[in-house]
């Protein structure tokens, strides 16, 4: 064969297999799409979708759909996109369901605030993915940054975010950085807050970021205020925190031990450690210890600095140990919500004991309570008739029980609307745990915001820079009438003495332990102002 071919046929040959190499390579990289926008990384299906995709989690197949319908009701009108961002995906059947009741709230917010104020720009609803503990939240935020650029996508608002994380916490840095609005539904942690300064001075870390429940430090105060004397007995109470980093149990840790206490001094704070949000650990033998601890030093009142699954087995092991009949009340934050869900039989008949006494009772800062409203007003009432000679006219009535009762009512009246049409959510909204109302109070006050900063014609919808600087401005006359109470934001996006509800979970005497509305805490002692008008206050 002539050198020529040789050297051809060679080339040839080199050529083959860099194309075949190429072609296995591209194949082993070929991207696993779970669905359009969406892809399967990690095990996890993380990215955006408005389109009805349930993110492999089937509690969420029907609410998800029903977002889907609205989105393609609201087709060729003028609208933006408003992102939910949660982790969609677990093996945890609670967690699925919490899931499915934050969905149900955003659903419900989403009509809501596309019918109730009936003006342009309607809202199209994005579910957003950033895997479990938010990490691999950076994926999802690059594609909400070229949403937000798009002019087809229109993004101007992000919410959602119900786990106080460092990586919740760089989300929502990068998104305030790239000026997309921000409103959080559930984080309490107080690293994710502005600090709120009265003297114009300073510059926000997360410009556009604006929450719907108190940080852990005005939740924290608020259930001091509640407990009165006993809960700042120092003998009396003890400080459990978990030492795991987490912003959430820091925190909490944080404000629990800033609360002024009187009397001789009490047991010193117990730590523990956990390996992770969802995993117990060995936190059970650590927690036999820190019972018979706690059991010696004479405290009755924990404040618990932890997450809901580890707060279920400190309850357990407080309950197991035999310490002379003593009844002991642990006090925790917002993340205890989630308890009653993971609560067996059993546990409810640990709790109670062979007696049908309650050992353990387990007392929360719930973001809202469904019989808040009505309870409070009751109450209210009843004092009322004790110092006055007649019935309370309109204007007597507190308006900050009143409006919030109201909002609850639409909401109701929303569900059974809801229901009426057909409309599946996969389950009827379970209130109590307070998922739903805070979410759907989350759309309806980006709704507001979009309203009011809508100018011109239908078809000019806000920019980011207007729908992030209606935050400040939500407050007094134009207050958000929150399922969870009134909404007024401070200039640094945080809510005014929004209150808290004291929430008990009682094991009762037999049978399954109920969940039960104590009464409203106040972070400044007091509640917030008549028509919420923010007070000026020292920075």
């Amino acid at each position: 064969m002539p050198r020529w071919k040789k050297f051809l046929y060679a080339l040839l040959a080199v050529g083959a297999a860099v194309a075949l190499s190429c072609y296995v390579w591209s194949l082993i990289q070929k991207t696993d799409t779970c669905a359009d926008g969406v892809e399967r990384t990690g095990g996890e299906c993380i990215g955006v979708s408005g389109t009805g995709y349930d993110f492999g989690t089937p509690e969420i197949r029907e609410v998800s759909r029903a977002i889907a319908q609205e989105n393609k009701k609201i087709d060729g009108r003028p609208h933006v996109t408003v992102a939910l961002m949660l982790p969609l995906q677990s093996d945890k059947p609670a967690l699925r369901r919490q899931m499915r009741s934050d969905l149900q709230g955003a659903y419900l917010g989403q009509r809501q605030a596309n019918e109730g104020e009936g003006e342009p720009p309607k809202i199209r609803l994005v579910l957003a993915n950033p895997g479990q503990a938010y990490k691999q939240q950076k994926k999802v935020v690059d594609i909400l940054l070229r949403m937000a650029d798009s002019p087809k996508d229109r993004l101007r608002a992000v919410t959602g975010f119900n786990l106080s994380l460092d990586e919740t916490q760089e989300a929502v840095e990068r998104l305030t950085k790239h000026k997309v609005p921000v409103l959080a539904s559930r984080i309490s942690g107080d690293e994710i807050a502005n600090e709120d300064r009265t003297d114009g001075t300073g510059k926000a870390r997360f410009p556009g970021l604006a929450r719907l429940i108190t940080t852990n430090h005005d939740a924290a105060q608020a259930l001091a205020n509640f407990n009165g004397e006993r809960g700042r007995e120092n003998r009396r109470t003890v400080l459990v925190y978990d030492k795991r980093s987490d912003g959430y149990n820091e925190s909490l840790a944080k404000a629990f031990s800033g609360i002024e206490e009187k009397g001789p001094p009490g047991p010193a704070a117990m730590p523990f450690e956990s390996p992770a949000i969802d995993d117990p650990g060995s936190t059970g033998n650590q927690f036999t210890q820190t019972a018979n601890n706690i059991c010696d030093s004479g405290a009755d009142i924990i404040y618990f600095a932890g997450r809901t699954l580890h707060l279920r087995l400190l309850a357990l092991k407080l309950a197991q140990v035999d310490c002379r009949n003593r009844h002991y009340t642990i006090i925790s934050g917002s993340d205890a919500a989630s308890l009653r869900q993971d609560m067996t039989e059993k546990d409810w008949q640990q709790l109670r004991g062979e007696d049908g006494k309650a050992k353990v009772t387990v007392q929360y800062a719930a973001p809202a309570h469904p019989d808040a409203w009505s309870t409070e007003l009751a109450d209210w009432k009843k004092q009322w008739h004790d110092h006055h000679d007649r019935e309370p006219t309109k204007n007597d009535l507190p308006q900050y029980l009143t409006e919030p009762e109201t909002a609850l009512e639409i909401l109701k009246k929303r569900i059974e609307t809801t229901r009426g049409e057909g409309i599946e959510l996969g389950a009827t909204p379970n209130l109590e745990d307070s998922r739903t109302m805070l979410v759907y109070d989350g759309l309806i006050t980006i709704g507001k915001a979009l309203h009011q900063a809508q100018e011109g014609s239908a078809e000019a919808v806000p920019s980011r820079e207007d729908v992030g600087g209606q935050w400040p401005l939500l407050q007094s006359r134009h207050r958000v009438r929150g399922t969870s109470g009134l909404i007024c934001l401070t200039s640094s996006g945080n809510p005014y003495d929004k209150p808290i509800a004291v929430v008990q979970l009682d094991p009762g005497q037999k049978g399954l332990g109920r969940l039960k509305f104590v009464g409203l805490g106040w972070p400044t002692g007091q509640a917030q102002p008549k028509n919420c008008v923010i007070p000026s206050r020292v920075p």
